[in-house]
């Protein structure tokens, strides 16, 4: 969340049950003590690092009466210079760190003063005056060696996936798991698929980064390892649950999987009801829109990666929670990028793993990529569907759910995605928060607004329902529509088929009559450049010629 509104933050934090671990009231009519103020800094910045946020808050101005929370204003440092000089006080006694910034707001019933204080750094405890202060709900107290241990543990490179299981051979992986993986690594690897074929077990386990010096690794263990040999992993486990539940929220199925994962999470994946799904794309046409539920390659990303950053030390599952229209994937383990917004807009490989050797074995058998891109991906296809994005939930400490939507929502949001092809990733990431009722900022609300689609007075705001002006008669809005993208694609496998190849000059010449006539034709080549990037990272086509004349062919052919 880049831009705070700081007058809706306030009334949400006044709407709080109570002060939490987060957020702190204080009166402060005239004055504060300095020292009360560095504790609370410490606490604040240590309890944010905890719970995977990036900033703690205290509020000055608002007095705190039997869990009420009434603004009354104050006067401490009445002046300008004075309170920032603040920053270099605090510093002066937590070792360099400091208010992200401090903000004033004048309301009707008195001025507020928020200070927006930092996370602790990874790996790095918060300390003032040389002691380490936390959070107990709304009490200060000093921090507790288990919640400092814990943000210690964060900035130690220790890898519980890299150990060894020192009893365990070669007999405890599955043999089935081990071939799967030999041509997972494969496609990874097409250029040294004769040579793999010459490697026995150990070498190929070796080589694949599932097994070191010959020894069995708690990832060998994991991915390829035969249900009964998990014990070599306890006190933790590796279990993954799918559940099944009714529209009352009752249970109605469940299944449990142990190793191998590598197998497994198609075992899982399978049990997933993916029914097809019909909506109305415009009031302009009779024909439905029919699309599966759920993409297939966002459940697989989902699901790999919380195998990929589950938390095993904490000895819990993996869960799949299947309910009427939408999916919950859950794992155990802080957020460690913080938020989505900073994989999104980085979209880059993140600069900790929390099981580095299990992330090295799953990109080796094409599993997950670290490149950085997963979640952006899962956001994008989600978005060319016209279907909500996924939502992730970080509210619980050292827990990530992930929520896959299988059915739309607004249906004036799935037709602005329609009919707004222009729009880029973080407008549509705001338009989604809008249809799922999400607070934004006044200053995204504006930008949302500049593109005619969003309506309402601030704060109560909804997607626009007027339809994007498209002139002419029906044949003319069909023309504009443009076609669901399986459909290009579909046209370059089968042009590709047809004969043997596709340079990128053939492809444009097959596709910009067809693409959208509302878009430009530097926009259709964008389009199409898009297009076939996601289809060789989904394996489906390859370049064999150059970056600047690239020859396309099957990707199972170009293996041959």
């Amino acid at each position: 969340m880049k831009n705070f509104d700081y007058e809706i933050l306030l009334n949400e934090w006044r709407n709080l049950p109570s002060e939490n671990e987060l957020v702190e009231f204080k009166e402060a009519k005239e004055n504060f003590d300095s020292r009360s103020l560095g504790k609370y800094f410490s606490a604040l910045s240590n309890e944010a690092n905890l719970k995977g946020k990036d900033f703690g808050w205290l509020i000055f101005g608002v007095a705190v009466n039997n869990k009420t929370f009434k603004v009354v204003g104050t006067n401490y440092r009445n002046n300008r210079a004075s309170l920032d000089n603040l920053k270099h006080e605090i510093a002066q006694q937590t070792g360099g760190s400091s208010f992200v910034e401090i903000h004033e707001l004048p309301l009707p019933e008195g001025r507020i003063i928020i200070f927006q204080i930092p996370a602790a750094l990874h790996g790095i405890p918060t300390a003032h005056g040389g002691h380490y202060y936390g959070r107990n709900g709304e009490s200060l107290v000093a921090l507790s060696l288990e919640k400092i241990e814990r943000i210690r543990k964060q900035g130690i490179t220790y890898d519980w996936s890299a150990d060894f299981c020192d009893e365990a051979t070669l007999d405890d992986l599955d043999p089935d798991a081990i071939d799967y993986a030999r041509l997972k690594f494969k496609e990874k690897n097409p250029n040294l698929s004769q040579e793999i074929d010459k490697w026995d077990d150990l070498i190929f386990l070796n080589k694949a980064k599932l097994m070191k010096n010959g020894k069995i690794t708690r990832t060998a263990i994991i991915l390829l390892g035969r249900d009964e040999s998990s014990h070599y992993l306890s006190p933790s486990v590796a279990h993954m649950t799918w559940i099944l539940k009714g529209e009352n929220g009752m249970e109605k199925d469940y299944e449990h999987f142990g190793p191998p994962f590598l197998l497994n999470t198609d075992k899982l994946l399978n049990k997933i009801r993916n029914l097809n799904y019909r909506y109305m794309p415009s009031q302009n046409t009779l024909f439905p829109v029919e699309i599966t539920q759920y993409d297939n390659t966002v459940l697989r990303e989902a699901l790999h990666n919380c195998i990929a950053h589950q938390d095993y030390e904490l000895t819990g599952r993996i869960n799949v929670v299947e309910k009427p229209d939408e999916l919950f994937f859950s794992n155990l383990g802080d957020f460690l990028p913080r938020s989505v917004e900073n994989v999104i807009e980085t979209d880059s490989p993140p600069e900790l793993y929390r099981n580095q050797f299990l992330v090295q074995a799953m990109l080796n058998l094409n599993m997950i990529d670290t490149m950085g891109s997963g979640i952006k991906r899962m956001f994008e296809t989600q978005m060319e569907r016209y279907f909500p994005l996924p939502d992730y939930d970080l509210t619980t400490p050292e827990r990530v759910v992930v929520k896959i939507f299988g059915k739309v929502l607004d249906i004036n949001y799935t037709r602005a995605l329609i009919e707004n092809t222009q729009l880029d990733l973080t407008d549509v990431m705001l338009l989604d928060r809008v249809q799922k009722n999400q607070k934004i900022s006044k200053n995204e609300a504006k930008q949302l607004r500049s593109l005619d689609l969003i309506e309402g007075r601030f704060p109560n705001l909804y997607v626009s329902s007027s339809v994007a002006k498209i002139t002419g008669d029906m044949g003319d809005y069909i023309k504009n529509r443009a076609f669901d993208d399986d459909y290009y694609r579909d046209m370059i496998i089968s042009f590709i088929k047809e004969y043997g190849k596709a340079s990128r000059k053939e492809i444009d010449a097959l596709l910009l009559d067809k693409l959208s006539a509302v878009l430009s034709k530097d926009q259709k080549k964008k389009k199409i450049s898009n297009l076939l990037h996601r289809m060789n990272d989904k394996k489906k086509i390859m370049n064999v010629g150059s970056k600047k004349q690239p020859i396309w062919v099957l990707f199972e052919f170009s293996k041959n």
